[in-house]
């Protein structure tokens, strides 16, 4: 243990926010709620930054104490600090502060704002848990824990019932996925006597690839991902994320952005050495985040309501970085979860600015010209799609390149994983200027908007026309459009000029996928050149379609007449998936519960038992109630029959 680094300070200040403001927050003023809870973020940060200065590239592992000794069962409550860990909480609280200080001016007024905070803290504290615990167990406790947060921040408008149904909704869906990472912590305890990532990780590294067949390696790196598909929202468990949006706009940033759903992809590329010996699994991951990344990016096309835009955004671009570690491209994976926390916490926050300015309005068919309104936040969200539509120098030219070349030139990938990646950056590119270009140039279509009663968070805010963000807000919005810009630059690559810092950071984590990945180094220059500058121009092919459509002075019908309407009809509803998870899984469990387990089982079988024991009872008494007359001769009487039946019983026993 190193006593330099303090690395348990680094969850527990967050912690502490949350309990100060949540046993004490309604007795103070909304300014002292929110100071405590972002300089609770901001010591954390500063932690994690001075922990970032002190690594010297050996991993370090603090261990505190021994938390569970039951027989052979002995796990520490230790934390684990390497360039993956140091990345993580960096991101997680550097992000995480800015969200804060954006909800100060966001959530201004709101009855519950302490509670709001509270929820952030806890938030923070439990997704830091998971990226520095230092064995599975406790990476469970994280993975557990903002799974709780989460329905807590989703649902914070409780009173709203699609809000309370969508946090529900999200605790449901993510606890299926992680009864495969219980599972998986199981079997690693089985198959390694360990939970560990210092001993697990070493030994996972020694086993023979399993080719063909499904051992234990291949059988965790499944369970994993059913775990991820839960928390990162992909295919088929990605439903809860869009429902999601009911919750408040600062909550979306940081699920979206730092935490939640990047907890799918960190435990992949934490568990990297247990899938590069299972090919099965690695495959199946692959599959997973191309099919997730196109479907998600098909859907985000025709979505008019601002957030659910950026929603279907998210799950194809965490769909990218789980393509990449199919791929086994775990470093080009956590780069893209960088710049993509950078340019989609701008994009929520942007969309947060918009919606406070447009008083609570969220449809894009019913804004238009804020630009001029809102200039801070039009320019701000410019970058941010800049940035996601992967446009040299922006940040996610370099991370989404990254992903593309080695998911074409790794032996885990190849031709078909670069078409469906290109593809996507196709649509991801129209999607977002077509959002970009209905919100903010053209004609404004707001007037019928600009006197809505509510506000943009049910606090009552609104009934005047759109306007800028007050400064809390704003300037979070400039400092996150400064690293969606240059936030990608420590990973250029030599074949642009750079230095590719980036992976050179990375290695000590990623060794054994970079040997994976040596046959890249075989490929020609020119063909990196010319993949690179395909997926620039179907980037910039989408932008041109998406202004063709939207960003000419032409009106949303004419627009939307262009769009065949069947098709646009069956991805207006999501291809129907929401019906077929309800005709195939909820009605039947509905109608199963409501029929069976409770008319049958629970009215019949448990009430019938229980209430037919008391009714015999209830007989057996009255009959004995008529043996306590008080009358002698009755007693007598009785006393005769019972001895005549003791001696019938004893004669014909005796016989």
């Amino acid at each position: 243990m190193d006593a330099n680094f303090y690395l348990w300070l680094i969850p527990l200040v967050p912690l502490l926010g949350a309990a100060i403001n949540g046993l004490t927050g309604k007795q103070r003023s909304e300014r002292g709620v929110a100071a405590i809870a972002a300089t609770s973020v901001a010591i954390s940060l500063a932690l994690s930054l001075r922990a970032f200065f002190l690594y010297s590239g050996t991993p370090v592992v603090e261990s505190h104490m021994p938390w569970i000794y039951a027989g052979n069962f002995h796990v520490d409550f230790n934390y684990y600090f390497d360039p993956l860990a140091a990345v993580m909480t960096l991101v997680v609280t550097g992000v995480g502060l800015l969200i804060h200080i954006y909800a100060a001016g966001y959530m201004s007024g709101d009855a519950g704002f302490y509670r709001f905070f509270a929820y952030l803290n806890l938030f923070l504290f439990f997704m830091l848990t998971l990226v520095l615990a230092g064995n599975y167990l406790l990476l469970l406790v994280g993975w557990e824990g903002v799974g709780l947060c989460s329905y807590l921040l989703i649902g914070y408008y409780f009173r709203k019932p699609e809000a309370a149904d969508a946090g529900k909704k999200a605790f449901l869906v993510t606890r299926l996925g992680d009864l495969g990472i219980v599972a998986a912590v199981l079997l690693i305890f089985k198959t390694f006597d360990s939970l560990n990532f210092t001993e697990v990780l070493p030994a996972a590294a020694q086993f023979a690839p399993e080719h063909g067949a499904w051992g234990p390696l291949t059988i965790i790196g499944l369970l994993f991902l059913l775990g991820a598909t839960g928390k990162s929202a992909q295919v088929p468990l990605y439903i809860w994320l869009p429902d999601a949006m009911a919750g408040p706009t600062p909550v979306s940033a940081l699920i979206h952005a730092a935490t939640m759903v990047t907890a799918g992809v960190y435990l992949m590329a934490r568990s990297s050495a247990i899938y590069l010996n299972a090919p099965d699994a690695l495959t199946m991951v692959a599959v997973i985040g191309a099919v997730t990344a196109l479907y998600a990016a098909t859907i985000a096309v025709v979505q008019t309501d601002i957030k659910k835009v950026l929603a279907y955004s998210t799950i194809s671009q965490i769909g990218y970085m789980v393509m990449a570690c199919g791929v086994a491209a775990f470093s080009a994976a956590v780069f893209h979860l960088m710049t993509h926390a950078f340019f989609k916490a701008l994009l929520f926050l942007g969309a947060g600015s918009v919606i406070h300015g447009m008083g609570g309005e969220q449809d894009i068919n019913k804004m238009g010209g804020l630009r001029k309104f809102m200039p801070w936040t039009s320019i701000t969200f410019l970058i941010a799609c800049l940035a996601i539509a992967a446009l040299p120098p922006f940040a996610g030219f370099f991370s989404k390149d990254q992903i593309l070349w080695e998911a074409y030139s790794s032996e885990h990938g190849g031709l078909a994983f670069w078409i469906i990646g290109v593809t996507t950056a196709a649509f991801t590119s129209f999607y977002m200027f077509r959002l970009y270009f209905l919100t903010f140039h053209g004609q404004p279509r707001f007037e019928a908007t600009a006197a809505r009663a509510q506000g943009a968070h049910g606090n009552g805010h609104g009934g005047h026309a759109p306007h800028e963000s007050p400064a809390t807000m704003t300037i979070p919005l400039m400092i996150l459009a400064v690293l969606s810009v240059a936030g990608g630059w420590i990973g250029i690559p030599a074949l642009l000029g750079g230095g590719d810092q980036w992976n050179h950071f990375m290695a000590p984590v990623f060794t054994q996928a970079a040997d994976v990945n040596h046959a890249a180094a075989h490929h020609k220059a020119s063909t990196e050149y010319l993949l690179m500058a395909i997926s620039v121009l179907i980037s910039l092919s989408g932008i041109s379609l998406a202004w063709w459509f939207y960003g000419r002075q032409r009106s949303r019908d004419e627009a939307a007449a262009d769009t065949p309407g069947a098709l646009r009809t069956l991805v207006a509803n999501k291809y129907y998936v929401d019906e077929a998870y309800q005709f195939l899984f909820v009605r039947p469990l509905v109608t199963f519960s409501r029929d069976i387990l409770w008319r049958a089982v629970d009215q019949w079988v448990i009430d019938g038992a229980v209430n037919g024991a008391a009714t015999a009872t209830r007989g057996l008494g009255s009959v004995a109630r008529k043996l306590q007359s008080g009358n002698i001769r009755s007693y007598a009487g009785w006393v005769i029959i019972g001895a005549l039946l003791l001696i019938g019983y004893m004669v014909g026993y005796s016989g």
